[in-house]
């Protein structure tokens, strides 16, 4: 012990080194723990993440809308709140079913009812289904039935994006109704229309990879790529209209006048 201690006390050089050497090991040790926390704390950083993002949701400008017409001049214009989120956990999922279905973690008792919609970080998800006390079922994107009303942003042209269940393929889907004299770029993106009560207007939700003009089709066949990797999702949001039963009791009306 003498013999090391005399070197590093009064040989600058060696106590230079050996601090060096100490420091990047101590240095690598501290950086292995802190590696070794932040992956403990993985869910709580999930957590913190997903909740931040349902909060910017509820503040962007898409989830209000303007309570005076357009032709109301006022100094300070006035909004209400139209959309509110709710954050949610998946705990059961599937992707390669011809008709996939969703499970999450809450359901009446925060406020969930059938028909609302549910989008993840990347885009529309799918339908609230049935709802129980403490769970929800959702029809996804990924289901032979689910017809979500979406436009291309470039020519603002909407149309229905289905899911092609016979390829069983969970990051692609059709866009149909979209009339063959629109023209159509590759990488073009698909948005929520906003042309119903279930998704506001403006949600990227996938982007055009291919397109034909069949002969004798006044239609396009396009193909989409999905944005949301469904095998991925973790977490997704819930979507109450708040103005939704004054907007269909005002439809009921109308179709009961068309009757």
């Amino acid at each position: 012990v003498l013999a090391f201690y005399l070197p590093f006390k009064n040989n600058h050089f060696q106590r230079s080194s050996i601090l060096n050497s100490t420091n990047r090991l101590s240095g690598g040790l501290y950086m292995k723990y802190a590696q070794f926390d932040d992956y403990l704390h993985l869910k709580e950083v999930n957590d913190a993440l997903s909740d931040e993002n349902r909060r910017l949701r509820e503040s962007s400008i898409e989830s209000f809308e303007r309570l005076f017409g357009e032709n109301i001049i006022i100094k300070d214009t006035v909004f209400r709140r139209k959309y509110s989120y709710a954050k949610a956990k998946i705990i059961n999922n599937t992707v390669h079913r011809q008709n996939n279905y969703l499970t999450l973690n809450i359901g009446i008792l925060n406020g969930l009812e059938s028909g609302m919609g549910v989008i993840g970080p990347n885009g529309v998800v799918g339908m609230i289904k049935n709802v129980s006390n403490n769970y929800a079922s959702v029809v996804s994107v990924l289901h032979g039935d689910s017809k979500i009303s979406v436009k291309l942003k470039n020519t603002k042209y909407f149309g229905s994006m289905q899911w092609d269940g016979s390829k069983y393929d969970y990051r692609h889907a059709k866009l149909k109704d979209i009339p063959n004299h629109v023209y159509l770029t590759i990488g073009d993106t698909v948005i929520t229309s906003g042309y119903s009560s279930t998704f506001p207007e403006g949600i990227a939700t996938a982007v055009v990879t291919s397109f034909e003009g069949p002969e004798g089709d006044n239609f396009y066949a396009i193909d989409l790529e999905l944005l949301n990797d469904f095998k991925q999702l973790s977490y997704v949001y819930v979507i109450k209209n708040n103005t939704i039963l004054e907007q269909q009791l005002l439809e009921k009306e109308m179709k009961e006048e068309d009757d």
